[in-house]
């Protein structure tokens, strides 16, 4: 193949609002591990990135190690590029931002890999779900896409978090002004997105962890919804200030927990849509207090009672309806999918990274290519006839209807490969690169 890099016009203006976020230099070698990741099929590493943009005999390895371990280039400011990127395409104008927030731990070996631990990992296959690795706190803008059933979550922001109050997980927080915790985490980069849309509201949707004195201080026009614990006492609203001695209440009567609530609720029948299907749920909403966890910020909580239980949320927006609200809940595990094709089709959490800078950036820089895939396909790549061939290819396969990652990965990397050899050169290939595209044409679709 031809020396140098070559990327298809459509992936070059996808990357070129990302422009201002680095030097020339890093620039150019950011749109080279970007192909390259995408492009490589096995080993996923600092180094695979360069095979798989035929860069690795044009470029010294050094070069993408720097990129990540030392070059100037700020994590944050990249991913807030990103996330106006997807605002802009894929968000319609003046709408709300679903923002999706989790963590999750990518399996590391080895004492001295910054920032790994044991720590709990809910898709951990041991029994007691651990597992060691490093964790990062991510922060995605779920989207609904016109060729898809189901809304996509699309990662932005991600932060390592150091979990133990050992002495090295002391040493590494103080290093690098960190979050104590994965709540505090997730509330910053609530503030950071919120921050970079101002007048946009950010309707943040996380999992049961996610709840703590950290939500106390939100900005603004951001609103927290999440799974309401079973043990949460809830208590009325405070009462009216009298003309008493003392200081007055700040919390009314005791309702007692989501059980209390549910017991003595008032249920209406309502439609919800949810994970692609409509289902009837039986609803009822409660204005209150959870004085432990959110002091004395109103929130509502809201009961949808299935056949087999009942679903407790709790949230800061006093304004959407029950329906919607659950609707938005269920679109965050989107996030957790979003995790696993990151992790198993592209291959993140796969460089073999050890130092400080290199570990906090390797993961989130998968997730955003993960992200810039999806934008991508969204723009330049859905064809229905590509579903179609996939169909007829596979018939043991008939019920597919609308692309997965998978196939937007495939889509991009046919692309990149095609760019690569024709280069615009009027010339014939040679054999060599003709066996080299059939081969790189198969391990595409593989």
């Amino acid at each position: 193949m031809l020396p140098g890099l070559t990327l298809p016009a459509s992936l070059a203006g996808l990357l070129r609002p990302l422009r201002p976020c680095f030097t020339g230099p890093s620039y150019r070698t950011f749109c080279g591990l970007v192909a390259g990741l995408c492009g490589q099929v096995r080993r996923r590493t600092v180094c695979g990135m360069l095979l798989g943009a035929g860069l690795s005999r044009c470029w010294p390895h050094d070069r993408a190690h720097y990129f990540f371990a030392r070059a100037a280039w700020d994590l944050d400011q990249l991913g807030l590029a990103v996330a106006r990127l997807v605002v802009a395409l894929l968000v319609p104008a003046g709408a709300g931002i679903t923002v999706a927030v989790d963590d999750s731990v990518f399996a590391r070996c080895g004492r001295k890999v910054y920032g790994a631990a044991w720590q709990h990992d809910g898709s951990s296959p041991a029994k007691d779900k651990l597992g060691f690795g490093t964790c990062f706190v991510t922060a995605g803008i779920v989207v609904a896409l016109p060729f898809c059933s189901r809304p996509v979550c699309l990662p932005v922001l991600a932060r390592l978090h150091v979990p133990g109050k050992g002495k090295a997980a002391g040493k590494a927080r103080k290093r690098d002004a960190a979050p104590a915790s994965t709540v505090s985490c997730a509330a910053e980069l609530a503030g950071l997105l919120a921050a970079a849309f101002p007048g946009r509201r950010i309707d943040v949707v996380a999992d049961a962890h996610y709840h703590g004195p950290a939500l106390r201080g939100l900005p603004p026009g951001v609103t927290w919804t999440t799974r309401l614990p079973r043990n949460a006492v809830l208590s009325g609203l405070a009462p009216p200030r009298v003309r008493k001695p003392g200081r007055p209440p700040r919390k009314g009567r005791r309702l007692g927990t989501a059980a209390d609530l549910a017991a003595a609720a008032a249920w209406q029948r309502a439609a919800v849509h949810v994970y692609g299907r409509d289902q009837d749920r039986d609803l009822a909403e409660v204005t209150c207090l959870w004085y432990g966890c959110l002091d004395t910020i109103t929130v509502r909580v809201i009961l949808a009672r299935g056949p087999r239980t009942t679903l407790a949320l709790v949230t800061t927006d006093l304004d959407t309806p029950a329906p919607a609200l659950i609707e938005r809940y269920a679109a965050r595990w989107e996030i957790e999918q979003a995790f696993a094709d990151a992790r198993t089709v592209l291959g993140a959490g796969e460089a073999r990274t050890r130092t400080r800078r290199a570990v906090q950036r390797t993961v989130p820089f998968a997730l955003l290519v993960h992200t810039l895939v999806v934008i991508w396909y969204a723009r330049h790549g859905y064809d229905q006839a590509d579903i179609t061939a996939r169909r007829a290819a596979e018939p043991w396969y008939p019920g597919k209807a609308e692309p997965a990652f998978e196939d937007m990965l495939t889509k991009l990397r046919r692309v990149l490969i095609c760019a690569r050899i024709s280069r615009g050169s009027p010339a014939q290939p040679t054999p060599e690169q003709t066996m080299a595209v059939q081969a790189a044409w198969a391990a595409a679709a593989a």
